[in-house]
């Protein structure tokens, strides 16, 4: 899908443009036109990419290709510009990541994603409400669609935190199954995070400081909120690392204190029959030939005997390992 809004020189906002409306609204140097290429076939895009705007080839095949990492690339008369949109899966702890690319021009901002974007949708519906949007220019739009792509990451860091404070109740409750997977999704998943948001503001940083031509001075300070933003969302991450980081080592001596009272379980119960092994290990031994009648061993007393000391001898075991203090 294409879609086009143009704001002309007299104000009026206009959509659903043809290409030679297309044509026409590029000549105006005071005019602002917004084309999104949404999901559109390579085969559509392209020409219109190369034909309309001139762009350069490889800033084309760079946007049709939606493989790269957020960066800026200044083309002269235009900026290139990769950013990424942010998911997050609960249930796989997943983090995914949806490419957008910018053309900046003196008079135009170009979109292209494969797929639908909310924050692009966002600021479509406003321009359509409110065109003093579009009024600010190309770059004042940029700054608009990128703020709402930064605004939608807090939330996407709050359910990361939601999701280790589950684990955290599962480790302490005793619900193990695949926890150390799940916290090792969710460290990837930081760590991914960490690692789109460290270019972006990069990115950020370079539209609120150098001087381009198609980013007019007093707008660079919005820039430079969107970056302040980046900043401070790349600090939480930061401690959503460290908070991982923390989780797995409280797993890891969730578990090998259980292992110890387990251990600690079978050698009570190991100690406890160990003298009754030897008693009846000993008096089981058949082969020594009596020198002596041994009836008197073999009656009834002597086998009630043996039973007591059988089942008295783990109590009094048991006692005196309470008494040491040993359980």
């Amino acid at each position: 899908m294409i879609r086009m809004l143009y704001l002309s020189a007299d104000g009026k906002l206009l959509a659903d443009l043809n290409l030679i409306d297309l044509e026409i609204s590029l000549h105006d140097p005071k005019g602002v036109i917004w084309v999104d290429f949404e999901g559109a076939p390579n085969a559509e895009a392209e020409p219109i990419l190369r034909d309309k705007f001139h762009f350069h080839p490889l800033a084309i095949d760079d946007a049709l290709q939606e493989n790269h990492s957020p960066k800026l690339d200044d083309w002269g008369s235009y900026l290139y510009i990769v950013m990424h949109t942010i998911l997050f899966d609960p249930a796989e702890g997943e983090v995914k990541t949806q490419e957008l690319d910018f053309f900046v021009g003196s008079n135009y901002l170009v979109t292209h994603h494969d797929a639908p974007i909310e924050a692009v949708d966002q600021i479509w519906k406003t321009c359509q409400r409110d065109e003093r949007i579009m009024k600010g220019g190309p770059d004042h739009l940029l700054y608009r669609i990128l703020d709402e792509i930064a605004s939608r990451y807090m939330p996407v860091v709050e359910k990361l935190d939601l999701a280790i404070d589950e684990l955290e109740d599962d480790i302490f409750i005793g619900k193990n199954t695949a926890t150390l997977e799940k916290l090792f999704t969710l460290k990837r998943a930081v760590l991914y995070l960490q690692r789109i948001l460290a270019r972006q503001r990069e990115v950020l940083n370079q539209l609120a400081r150098d001087p381009y031509d198609q980013i007019d001075a007093k707008d660079r300070v919005y820039f430079r909120d969107v970056y302040d933003h980046l900043v401070r969302l790349y600090d939480i991450i930061e401690s959503v690392r460290d908070l991982i980081s923390g989780t797995m080592d409280t797993y890891l001596s969730v578990i090998n204190n259980r292992m110890n009272e387990i251990m600690k379980t079978l050698t009570v119960i190991t100690t406890l029959f160990m003298p009754l092994s030897f008693v009846t290990g000993f008096f089981g031994m058949n082969f020594l030939q009596p020198s002596a009648p041994l009836n008197i061993w073999t009656g009834l007393p002597a086998f009630l005997v043996t039973l007591a000391i059988i089942l008295f001898t783990p109590l009094v075991m048991f006692g005196w390992m309470r008494h040491r203090k040993w359980m």
